[in-house]
């Protein structure tokens, strides 16, 4: 790798980790020394990038800083057009269209060589077929995935059993066929999924959720963990 690259490489992992990053983990990722990630490092800061060592925890780059814009290698693109051929075919019709929008607007500024790298790359997504009919649109659930606002739904679950449930939003999860909604329920008291082809109406309710984004994630996401190990995302509400 280019001195140069290995530089970009060093911001990318920043911010991909956002966390404190430790030299050990810079050092095996990139493939090199310690003293090698030192010298980067020194060499990054005093060009203005916003890093800071701190002692026992590890290097920090301070939020706000980005790259020029576009600076993708061939991998990155690829993955780029991997990941919009997967929305497209197993996202809801808005986010199927927002992912070939993007894909055009980033074509449009890329250079010349490298537009048939992202454009024509030989990998495909799988079409898993006809996927379940939504009742709801889930942009909806994406807006309040987005604004930590609860949601109100009327929910019919496999057995035909009705429920009006308020949820506290955590992540949409897409399946083979369908996707669920995952959150903390006020009337189970417990975190739950459930298929939003079942779900028969939905509200936002515009009230704030009463825990913060990250910590609702990480209890809900040890919780699934201890329960089901690799078969995580399998209950439904």
């Amino acid at each position: 790798m280019r001195r140069a690259d290995r530089l970009m490489q060093i911001i990318q992992i920043f911010r991909r980790l956002r966390g404190p990053v430790t030299s050990d983990v810079l050092a095996r990722e990139l493939e090199v020394t310690r003293r090698t990630v030192y010298r980067d490092i020194a060499s990054l800061i005093a060009n203005g990038v916003p890093i800071r060592g701190e002692a026992g925890v590890g290097y920090i780059m301070d939020q706000g800083y980005d790259l020029p814009p576009l600076m993708f290698t061939a991998d990155e693109l690829e993955a780029i057009m991997l990941g919009a051929r997967l929305v497209a075919t197993q996202g809801d019709e808005i986010l199927a269209r927002s992912a070939r929008d993007a894909v055009a607007k980033i074509a449009t500024v890329l250079p010349a060589k490298l537009k048939p790298v992202m454009l024509d790359t030989p990998l495909f997504a799988p079409d898993f077929g006809s996927s379940e009919i939504d009742q709801v649109d889930s942009g909806l659930i994406r807006k309040a995935l987005r604004d930590q606002t609860k949601l109100k739904l009327h929910y019919s679950d496999a057995e035909q059993r009705k429920t009006v449930r308020t949820i506290w939003p955590i992540a949409m999860a897409y399946h083979s066929g369908i996707r669920l909604l995952v959150g903390f329920c006020e009337l189970r008291q417990d975190f739950r999924h459930f298929r939003v082809d079942r779900i028969e109406t939905l509200e936002l309710t515009g009230e704030k959720i009463p825990e913060r984004k990250d910590q609702l994630f990480h209890r809900w996401w040890k919780q699934d963990s201890e329960k089901y190990g690799d078969y995580m995302l399998v209950r439904s509400g």
